[in-house]
């Protein structure tokens, strides 16, 4: 029996936010985005370990492995609806509604062979293999039919007008296996009440064996292994119902929580559905045990399931099961490996924080749909700074209830991650936990000299850090971080401290800097960090030029230059981009200096700037200059404020 799926209407998209606590999915499960958009119908090829998915948004079919990956895309399909797969899997057949046509490709392939026009506005959209033909559900609302192509003449012929005196509301769900030859299953799903229709098709014409009215607006259904009953995935009941193909009385009914919205039976009889789950509490239940015993749960999607449309498949030998979440852009693919499998969940709570060497317990939760007994075993480690890789703390057994607890005195401080793990049995999947904890640890000494000092430009300077009792790490790094952008943070020396608990780096003072010194920390001593910062002048100088000589006056040496010959000043400062200098002339009169013209001239790449001061006129006039870096004023915040030497002179006749 081969796996199929029915169309479905366009999927909601509402979101909702989890806080995952635990990880309890198999290993091997895969979740992958799939481009499909709308995904109406899906078939699961057994022969080649595919699966079609017809998305008539798009108009395609997107043909994928059995993990999701895309390996082929067929394309110009107008609303595309059903698929159906011969019952050899050598022929893919799908119903065009957009086009009045099914056609159908080669499924090795993967190229259309043939295509049967249906008739002008017929618009196929529901297929079924059986007995040699492809039977199909036809038309819109009232206007509509059941048809078949017989594939067994040597022209296949359409014929239409089929449903044997029934008036469908809708084009009908058409299901049959070859298990029960014979025997076409159609539902009527466009209005409440609708009948379920049994027809016998061994005469070539089909003939109503049995119909009965159910509840209607059926979203899904699938037909049990041997072909003699239906599981039906009705509207708003939250359950999904068995009834038996011969009489059409009910059988059992599988209870879910929400409304069901897709049904998929293995080959071995085992029910899997899929539900809108619009509270976000499960939207995948397997019945591996029947309808008496409790599902397996899985959420695969924190999203609505796509509703109304069979977006969950079993794999051919009934091993996997396939799922769809999700619309367009969003669209995910889902295999679970091990889908009869319980799902267990495992919590573990450990306190915030804690005391190092002191005990502390860890409490948690195992549970499942299918309960696990007292005694279960769980592993448990503990990672810590002095066991990064982990360490075993042995075996501890689950309580009643689903409870555990254990107790454990943590020899290391900092973050401390307790793991519990399950392994999982024949019937319940592996589970693990963890979470951690913040335990105490005494603060080391930590000092580093110098900071708030001004150094000469270019002087090299000793920092040095000092680090006081700690546990078993005596490493200690060094950083330098220059002002300014250009310049990165850089490590200048790691290394262990020596006997005193010192170690030192030399830095070159050409720029501000700040210097850390950082502690890593260990099992009983947190990490620390401390930071100085030093500052360094720039290197600047004033030099004069056209005087015609030099000479004292007191004790301070002047420049003298005739009254009509200008002072050129030329400043010589350490380069930076976009720097200048700023110039600060000064007047003497009368046994006291006066200040006069205070400007900033841009300074070359260089590192220099010439500025003309002009001159005086007249003789007997005294006066100095001088240069300076001004931090921030100068265009920059890479040095500590530096004044230049004054320059005197004198002008004379």
């Amino acid at each position: 029996m081969h796996m199929r799926t029915l169309p479905a209407a366009t999927a909601l998209a509402v979101l909702f936010s989890s806080a995952v606590l635990t990880a309890a999915p198999a290993s091997a499960d895969t979740t992958r985005p799939v481009a499909v958009a709308q995904a109406d119908d899906t078939v699961v090829d057994g022969v080649h370990q595919r699966l079609y998915f017809s998305d008539r948004g798009q108009n395609k079919i997107v043909v994928t492995d059995y993990t999701g990956k895309v390996v082929a895309t067929l394309t110009g399909l107008p609303q595309v609806r059903d698929l159906e797969l011969s019952p050899d899997s050598g022929t893919l057949y799908a119903a065009l509604h957009g086009a009045d046509k099914i056609v159908a490709f080669d499924t090795a392939t993967l190229t259309p062979t043939a295509e049967y026009p249906t008739g002008d506005g017929t618009i196929p959209s529901r297929l079924a293999y059986a007995d040699g033909k492809l039977w199909f559900g036809y038309g819109d609302q009232s206007d509509s039919g059941l048809g078949a192509v017989d594939l067994t003449a040597e022209t296949p012929t359409v014929t239409l007008d089929l449903a044997a005196g029934h008036n469908w509301s809708g084009p009908p769900m058409l299901y049959a296996d070859p298990d029960n030859p014979g025997t076409l299953l159609a539902l009527d799903d466009h209005t409440s009440s609708a009948p379920i229709v049994v027809y016998d098709i061994s005469s070539g014409t089909p003939v109503i064996r049995v119909s009965a009215k159910k509840s209607g607006f059926y979203n899904d259904a699938a037909l049990t292994p041997d072909g003699r009953s239906v599981v039906v995935a009705g509207p708003g009941n939250r359950a999904l119902t068995e009834y038996r193909l011969s009489d059409l009385e009910q059988v059992r009914t599988y209870p879910v929580p929400d409304e069901p919205v897709t049904v998929s039976v293995a080959p071995d009889g085992t029910v899997a559905a899929t539900l809108l789950d619009t509270g976000n509490l499960g939207d995948t239940y397997v019945f591996s045990r029947g309808a008496g015993q409790p599902a397996s749960v899985r959420n695969l999607s924190s999203t609505w399931m796509p509703p109304f449309g069979h977006s969950m498949n079993w794999s051919a030998d009934g091993g996997k099961l396939f799922v769809l979440s999700g619309s367009y852009e969003s669209t995910k693919f889902h295999a679970v490996d091990e889908p009869r499998k319980y799902v267990s969940t495992l919590k573990a709570d450990a306190p915030a924080t804690a005391t190092r060497a002191k005990p502390l317990t860890v409490k948690g939760s195992l549970t499942s749909a299918l309960a696990l007994p007292a005694g279960t075993p769980l592993a448990v480690t503990r990672t810590d700074i002095e066991s990064p890789k982990g360490k075993s703390l042995g075996t501890k057994s689950l309580g009643t209830g689903g409870k555990f607890s254990f107790t454990d005195t943590p020899p290391a401080g900092g973050k401390v991650t307790y793991k519990v793990t399950y392994a999982g049995d024949a019937t319940h999947t592996p589970a693990t936990a963890s979470d951690s904890v913040t335990v105490s640890r005494a603060t080391p000494a930590l000092t580093l000299n110098n900071n708030g000092k001004v150094y000469d430009y270019g002087k090299d300077v000793a920092f040095t850090a000092h680090l006081g009792t700690t546990y078993k790490n005596r490493t200690v790094e060094i950083w330098a971080d220059p002002f300014g952008s250009d310049k990165p943070n850089k490590l200048m020396k790691t290394g262990t401290v020596n006997s005193k608990g010192n170690l030192s780096v030399t830095l070159d003072m050409t720029r501000d800097a700040t210097v850390t010194a950082v502690f890593k920390g260990d099992a009983r001593y947190a990490p620390r960090s401390v930071k100085s910062t030093a500052y360094a002048k720039v290197r600047v100088s004033t030099a004069l030029s056209k005087h015609y000589k030099t000479g004292k006056i007191g004790s301070t040496t002047y420049h003298y230059f005739r009254k009509n010959t200008d002072v050129i000043s030329t400043t010589t400062m350490s380069y930076y981009k976009d720097r200048k200098q700023r110039i600060e002339l000064q007047l003497y009169y009368q046994d006291k200096w006066y200040a006069g013209a205070t400007e900033y001239f841009k300074l070359g790449t260089n590192g220099k700037s010439t500025v003309n001061l002009g001159h005086a006129g007249e003789s007997g006039i005294r006066a100095r200059v001088r240069s300076s870096y001004i931090n921030s004023s100068s265009g920059d915040t890479v040095n500590s404020t530096t004044h230049g030497a004054w320059k005197y002179f004198i002008f004379t006749n």
